[in-house]
């Protein structure tokens, strides 16, 4: 077989454990699921109630044009319709643009340790890759740009990043655009948007109308807790979205995805409620950390990085075997770190305990060995 060259290095995307391989493994009974930054209230009721209503019909292709909830997210957004292209999750529209722009003499650049299918896609592609190292967890967009020159096609901004939760204030964003090359699409992910309070956070839409070489991602998958129907979008000036479309396959967002999507959209007041229990969340978990001596940074997400100074692996085993599934930070970059996602108020109590329960042991163990 002539396989690319670059895919024989490759590795796949490692799923984390499934909850019933949890159980199974460890002999347990209950297990909960903080690794993925999925919202632990699920989703919006008027979901389930538009499901209901929505007519079976698996015979039939769905909607390839997403009439429907192109005109729902275009209201929502208060943009035109042909400004929106949607992705079975905003991971497909990532491969979109990767595979439109990106190959054999092109660059790309990106964080060091940011969302790893921007790389991912980049490497499937051959496309050259630089990636910028962070600064205490914010992105480095000075050296962003002086990394640009005249072969690089885009440019990946995670804001809020994942892993570290850091966004990108207005008075930074704006500079950094009016600096970047016309002819380099920035790609703005915004998959965490929804969760972010800071004041100074910038409402990105109007920046469309301003800079034509943006495109902003979203998600449904996150706050609108719809990542197991995967459905996300892209939001850029109709150009931009017209060159996309070619590389769209037919048919990409299912039926019930796109019932769901208009449903959970609708309800704004939902999207608030989650807004505000996550932040509650977070700080339950600042002072935890506070409390443990224990470093992280303060997020914008529904997740946070821990640092346990210790194998991130190790902390990760040691949740694991109680019931509780996190995300190691070694995969992330970040290997004496773990990622928690922020769940409901008994799911955040119940891992603290557990990590207190850690910490605990680490000392008797860092006691037993001073005492030999």
């Amino acid at each position: 077989m002539k396989w690319k060259e670059q895919l024989l290095q490759l590795t796949p995307y490692q799923p984390g454990k499934s909850i019933d391989e949890v159980k199974k493994q460890y002999g347990l009974d209950k297990i909960v699921k903080l690794a993925s930054n999925e919202n632990p209230f699920g989703c919006s009721d008027k979901v389930a109630e538009a499901l209901n209503q929505s007519p079976l019909t698996f015979p039939l292709y769905p909607d390839g044009y997403a009439t429907d909830l192109r005109a729902a997210v275009a209201e929502h957004l208060k943009v035109n319709e042909d400004q929106l292209i949607f992705g079975n999750g905003s991971d497909e529209i990532i491969q979109m643009i990767s595979r439109s722009l990106l190959g054999k003499g092109t660059n790309t650049i990106m964080a060091e340790r940011t969302f790893p299918q921007y790389k991912h896609n980049a490497i499937v592609e051959g496309a050259d890759i630089k990636e910028i190292p962070l600064i205490n967890g914010e992105h480095d967009l000075d050296r962003m740009l002086e990394a640009m020159d005249e072969y690089t096609s885009v440019v990946w901004i995670c804001n809020p990043n994942n892993p570290t939760g850091h966004y990108i204030p207005e008075h930074r964003l704006l500079p950094f655009l009016e600096k970047v090359p016309k002819d380099v699409l920035v790609v703005l992910d915004e998959a965490y948007c929804e969760y972010v309070d800071a004041p100074d956070y910038c409402d990105t839409i109007p920046l469309l109308k301003i800079f034509p070489n943006l495109i902003i991602l979203r998600t449904f998958s996150k706050i609108y807790g719809l990542a197991s129907l995967r459905i996300g979008y892209g939001i850029s000036c109709s150009d931009t979205i017209r060159a996309l479309e070619p590389v769209r396959e037919p048919f990409n967002v299912n039926r019930t995805a796109q019932a769901a999507a208009i449903a959970a959209i609708n309800d704004q007041s939902y999207v608030e409620y989650c807004m505000q229990r996550n932040r509650e969340g977070l700080e339950l978990f600042y002072q935890f950390c506070f409390e443990n001596k224990l470093e992280y940074y303060p997020s914008q997400g529904n997740f946070l990085l821990i640092d346990f100074n210790t194998d991130g692996n190790e902390v990760f085993q040691f949740l694991l075997e109680k019931g509780y599934i996190v995300r190691s930070g070694k995969a992330l970059g970040f290997p004496t770190s773990v990622r928690v996602t922020v769940g409901s108020k008994e799911q955040n109590e119940g891992v603290m305990k557990v990590m207190g329960e850690y910490l605990t042991f680490k000392a008797t163990c860092l006691e037993g060995v001073k005492a030999q």
